[in-house]
């Protein structure tokens, strides 16, 4: 091609012609792979099955060459923290037969890590989660759609640091399931 630039959105490829320039959204474009965009989706639903809050994933292919994704997700107690990622861990492994190169964290149960490679999937106390505010050093990352289920977290949690009734889990009028 001599000398033009590749730019890939949803995993399609943009040419741009010598002295073009990028599409006006460059900095929202996403750039994982279809592999990692899976992986952030089964993770996220695991997640969101096992009761974590503020589910969000971040594209962070561009700034960073080890991983093309980060998942966060957080949970009130370290128990929880600890199931989460166990869920994440198993359906990982059942229906996508990918495991974690490293784990980090289950002494403690406060922040786990799970590498995959392609993606990095954090899950931590709600404590933690506050104190280390990993979404500000990724706010400029375009942000990657997950489950309708993973994205809901994000409404009642929203809705509970602003003083608003949260929503009971389970069925809409609090009972579970």
């Amino acid at each position: 091609m001599g000398g033009q630039g590749k730019h890939r959105r949803c995993c399609r490829w943009y040419v741009r012609p010598l002295g073009g320039y990028p599409p006006a959204d460059e900095s929202q474009l996403v750039t994982a792979t279809d592999r990692s965009i899976e992986l952030i989706n089964a993770a996220a639903q695991a997640a969101a099955d096992r009761l974590a809050h503020d589910i969000i994933a971040y594209d962070v292919s561009d700034v960073l060459s080890i991983t093309d994704a980060f998942l966060l997700a957080s949970a009130p107690n370290d128990r929880q923290v600890k199931s989460i990622v166990d869920e994440i861990e198993e359906r990982l492994s059942k229906e996508l037969d990918v495991k974690p190169v490293r784990r980090e964290g289950d002494r403690d149960a406060r922040w786990i890590l799970l590498d995959y490679v392609d993606i990095v999937v954090h899950v931590q106390h709600s404590e933690e989660r506050v104190f280390y505010a990993l979404e500000r050093l990724w706010k400029d990352c375009p942000e990657l759609p997950l489950p309708e289920d993973a994205q809901k977290t994000r409404v009642k949690s929203s809705e509970g640091q602003h003083g608003e009734p949260q929503e009971s889990a389970g069925t809409p009028d609090g009972e579970l399931s």
